[in-house]
């Protein structure tokens, strides 16, 4: 998938006006691509689209389209989830609604990035890369970036109708499973393209 470039950010007003439509649209799509695994966690499947959406909601929420730099660092930052060729991105996030148990939970849940698998069908499972810039021996941030790299005959396989796709999480402290619905795997069949 393309990465995002500084010509492809509407300029404040634009976004503006495009906005509803845009918003309706992506909320839609986001949607089929979000998957709960769990009480406590949800990943979202992301692509281009999803990630250029971002960036506007984030240059329009601290209102920096002027700001030297400010697109850059957005692109910076959120280029890097954008799937490539072979992959599958996603955030990864922890849920919690009390404070103190959500601080306690992600204390706990430090080692994750060794138990979060993707399985395709019947091919061996895939576990999750973690970016390293969010790990931290003591307690882990409560939303993560995730990719899976897809071997050719997986790729083929999430393309088919009926395929089955799961996500395992196997950490001591947290352990649960999720089967992908049909539509959210039309969502993200081609993502690894």
């Amino acid at each position: 998938m393309q990465l995002l470039r500084k010509e492809d950010i509407y300029p404040k007003e634009v976004y503006e006006r495009l906005r509803p439509e845009w918003r309706r649209r992506i909320m839609v799509e986001k949607q089929k691509r979000r998957v709960s695994v769990g009480d406590h966690c949800t990943v979202h499947f992301e692509n281009r689209d999803t990630m250029h959406y971002q960036v506007q909601e984030m240059l329009r929420a601290e209102n920096s389209w002027d700001k030297p730099g400010a697109i850059e660092a957005e692109l910076e930052a959120y280029n890097p989830i954008i799937p490539r060729r072979g992959e599958l991105s996603a955030t990864l996030m922890f849920e919690y609604e009390d404070r103190a148990e959500r601080d306690a939970a992600l204390r706990k849940l430090v080692g994750i990035e060794d138990h979060v698998w993707l399985q395709i069908d019947d091919t061996p499972p895939i576990r999750a890369q973690f970016d390293r810039l969010q790990l931290d021996p003591q307690r882990i941030s409560s939303v993560q970036y995730i990719k899976w790299h897809l071997s050719d005959e997986q790729r083929r396989l999430l393309k088919q109708e009926g395929t089955v796709v799961r996500i395992r999480i196997d950490h001591p402290a947290y352990s649960a499973q999720a089967v992908l619905s049909e539509e959210t795997r039309r969502a993200i069949m081609n993502d690894p393209d």
